[in-house]
């Protein structure tokens, strides 16, 4: 098995995406995840249907399940709760994303547990943390992270709508940050020989995603305002459209160091003396005026005619505003390593990739999502239960196989 996480056993009990998103992360990183789902499965294989019809293949549940065991049992029944603490007792790590509430409710929760498995590490994710009179509200990312953390908010130009999040953006961080806290509890036990509860939630995924604009809220109580392309007080911090209609960013956060290169490279070095334009604020208060003139200059050729000549200034600091096509078409994006070749039934399956490389300890993804079920005779013998067992697990509904009854 490859991967750094090799060798560590993982209980995952989460639901749509962000605990989901944590054991996918470990998965892809060599752990051994086995994935609790109710009988009628994690709601997000709803997905299929939701978004693609009858389409064959779920790629919003196979980006965070790929590589793991899933079993489908009932644990709202004593006898699928005895599997979870079967597997809970040998396992390093459990996830959930479950409200504190119902893992109360099925004796799944933190202070439960850690009786008795005092080695386990638990990791938990909930949508406004584990105090307070939210603790137990229900959250989606769209809710807890993107609205009411104020990225929606902040992402609003004066008199418009609030933007819409695209699927999964919060619970995507929130699962990277949870799986390095996982990470972190598991290399504090090598050295105290005790598991820990680590945690985090959407709100606080979101507050830290706005950090910047928070610490100067809390440090002088001041807003920054969403930018507005037309009077942007740094020209040389603002996005353009060639003549070709395709939209670029210009990075030059440097007024000092970047602004020159700008001049130049639009065929304008007298600006680098006009008085309108020498200095920052000079800039600043000419930008509508700059703007237009950059807009009319970029608007003479193709982005790839520009990008020859961005190219011959060094200090010129730029990107593309690429669609999903034009990432997949961008030669940085595949040598970044973004995309990885998951092992499925006839050859390999395409996906993106989680965004970490061990080069020590290089990870691999070893197999697809697993259908509803797939796993649950394999991991029940595991745990000792006999044909007998299963087969009367199954009849009365504790369990689920798959369609195939394998």
């Amino acid at each position: 098995m490859a991967g750094p996480m090799a060798g560590v056993k993982v209980v995952e009990l989460g639901v749509w995406i962000a605990g989901p998103a944590t054991g996918g992360i470990l998965a892809d990183w060599g752990a051994d995840v086995v994935k609790l789902e109710p009988p009628s499965g994690d709601p997000c294989r709803m997905f299929q249907r939701m978004l693609g019809g009858d389409l064959p293949t779920n790629p919003v549940f196979e980006m965070d399940n790929r590589s793991k065991r899933g079993i489908a049992v009932d644990l709202m029944t004593a006898e699928g709760l005895d599997v979870a603490i079967d597997l809970l007792a040998d396992a390093d790590v459990f996830i959930t994303n479950l409200r504190v509430g119902a893992l109360r409710r099925l004796g799944l929760d933190h202070e439960s547990l850690s009786e008795r498995f005092p080695r386990l590490v638990y990791g938990q994710i909930t949508g406004y943390g584990r105090e307070g009179e939210d603790a137990d509200r229900a959250a989606y990312d769209i809710g807890a992270f993107w609205a009411r953390a104020g990225l929606a908010s902040l992402l609003t130009v004066p008199g418009g709508d609030p933007p819409f999040q695209r699927g999964g953006m919060g619970d995507h961080s929130t699962g990277m940050s949870a799986a390095a806290a996982i990470s972190a509890a598991l290399f504090d036990r090598e050295r105290s020989g005790r598991g820990q509860l680590v945690e985090t939630s959407l709100m606080r995924q979101g507050a830290y995603t706005i950090s910047f604009d928070l610490n100067i809220l809390l440090m002088w109580g001041a807003t920054l305002d969403v930018g507005v392309r037309a009077t942007m007080g740094n020209p040389a911090m603002n996005n353009y459209t060639a003549g070709c209609g395709r939209r670029f960013w210009i990075v030059g956060l440097d007024g000092e160091r970047h602004w020159p290169p700008l001049a130049r490279a639009v065929g304008h070095p007298e600006w680098l003396t006009d008085e309108r334009f020498a200095r920052p604020g000079n800039r600043a208060a000419n930008a509508a005026e700059l703007i237009a003139m950059l807009d009319s200059i970029f608007a003479e050729r193709t982005l790839d005619e520009w990008s020859e000549v961005f190219r011959g200034e060094p200090d010129f600091f730029w990107a593309p505003i690429n669609t999903p096509d034009d990432l997949l078409a961008d030669p940085a994006f595949h040598s970044s390593g973004a995309l990885v070749d998951v092992p499925d039934d006839v050859a390999t399956t395409t996906m993106v990739a989680t965004p970490v490389d061990f080069h020590g300890t290089p990870w691999e993804a070893r197999s697809t999502a697993p259908e509803l079920g797939q796993h649950t005779r394999e991991v029940l013998e595991e745990l000792g239960r006999t044909d007998a067992e299963i087969a009367s697990m199954v009849a009365t509904g504790v369990v689920r196989l798959p369609v195939d009854g394998s």
